[in-house]
């Protein structure tokens, strides 16, 4: 790892503690910002994601997983907001025509199965690497890293309140 990254290891204690995470990061975004979500099937990126969309919302609404639409799009008071799921793309490049190039510059983007995204992926991304926890399965293992500059901002949402 370089100097100009970081990594933080939390555990979130139940699905509202995650979701609380989900919104007080939420507060804190803005177009440009990328989040690579992974972790296996029920790890909880769908949770969080969903968490983090309703949260920062211009007007209420459903937030469906966007496992067969690929990607759902939303107005939130911090901007424009891409949420894909990539879990059923095969090509990197299928990502290119799904227009997520742009959208990394343009929009909060929020990127389930990023490894889908292949030398795509950006590389002053957030990642966010969700685990069940082996005692107790409400709990979420959460392994963060990114460029050093989001580092407070992981610590600042990560703390209560």
């Amino acid at each position: 790892m370089s100097s100009h990254t970081f990594q933080i290891r939390a555990t979130l204690a139940s699905p509202e503690a995650t979701c609380a995470f989900a919104q007080r990061l939420g507060a804190r975004l803005k177009p440009g910002d990328v989040i690579l979500l992974s972790g296996g099937i029920g790890a909880g990126k769908t949770h969080f994601a969903r968490c983090l969309i309703q949260s920062i919302l211009v007007a209420p609404e459903d937030v469906p997983s966007p496992t067969f639409t690929l990607v759902q799009e939303y107005d939130t008071q911090n901007g424009p907001l891409w949420h894909a799921d990539l879990y059923r793309l095969s090509d990197p490049l299928d990502a290119v025509e799904l227009g997520l190039e742009d959208a990394f510059e343009q929009a909060i983007c929020l990127i389930e199965w990023p490894d889908r995204l292949g030398d795509l992926a950006p590389t002053e991304a957030l990642r966010i690497d969700f685990s069940v926890d082996a005692v107790h399965d409400e709990a979420r293992n959460l392994l963060i890293d990114g460029p050093a500059g989001a580092q407070t901002l992981i610590k600042k949402a990560l703390a209560d309140g």
